[in-house]
């Protein structure tokens, strides 16, 4: 049977430097475009246009609760699922999943819904930079993987999710598209750079806009 990939990210979640993480203003700047919008009615809906609106949907769901403060928690990201997928109720999973092609394994243990809610209610943790709780919330879906199918999408959700809350919003999101693995503490500190370069260039762009 292959590792378990969850345990090897538990692991390497609490090894990496999440503190270290680049710092990036986050004062609220409106983006010339809207990245997360343009990615799902661009590149998604060439591919699928009923997947490229129900992903809309759960982006708008997001953004409703993002206004109001809510942070990142399985309720919403239940919610965002059913939209997601079109579907009216979720459940997590029930047993071991899959990935890449059956080399990463996520085992499912009596506690790990309770220290899933535990890492998801982190990403409101005001004393590390936003950029690092943004991808540690998106590498935590991927690597709890708490749903059949649906987790990637989910995972992009979320990151945009937590940089919301602060009032910060990508122009682009494409460059997050890459494949993460479990194992790889330098890359989980190299994608919240990557957040936090977004999120310079982001406000570079719109700041000279307005001028």
């Amino acid at each position: 049977m292959s590792n378990d990939a969850l345990a090897t990210w538990r692991q390497v979640r609490e090894r990496v430097d999440w503190s270290s993480a680049a710092a990036a203003a986050t004062v609220p700047v409106p983006p010339v475009v809207d990245g997360l919008a343009a990615w799902f009615d661009g590149p998604v809906r060439r591919r699928d246009p009923g997947r490229a609106d129900r992903l809309l949907a759960a982006m708008t769901l997001s953004r409703a609760a993002a206004g109001r403060g809510k942070p990142l928690t399985p309720a919403l990201l239940h919610d965002c699922r059913k939209l997601v997928l079109g579907i009216p109720d979720v459940r997590l999973r029930q047993g071991d999943a899959f990935a890449k092609g059956g080399r990463e394994r996520y085992a499912l243990t009596p506690y790990t819904w309770r220290d899933f809610a535990a890492c998801l209610h982190q990403s409101a943790d005001p004393s590390l930079p936003l950029s690092a709780r943004a991808a540690r919330a998106y590498l935590d879906i991927a690597f709890f993987h708490p749903y059949p199918d649906g987790n990637a999408r989910l995972a992009l959700l979320a990151l945009a999710h937590v940089l919301d809350v602060a009032g910060v919003r990508l122009d682009e999101v494409g460059p997050l598209q890459t494949t993460r693995y479990a194992d790889d503490p330098a890359g989980a500190l190299d994608l919240a750079t990557l957040v936090c370069v977004l999120i310079r260039a982001t406000h570079r762009r719109a700041t000279a806009a307005a001028q």
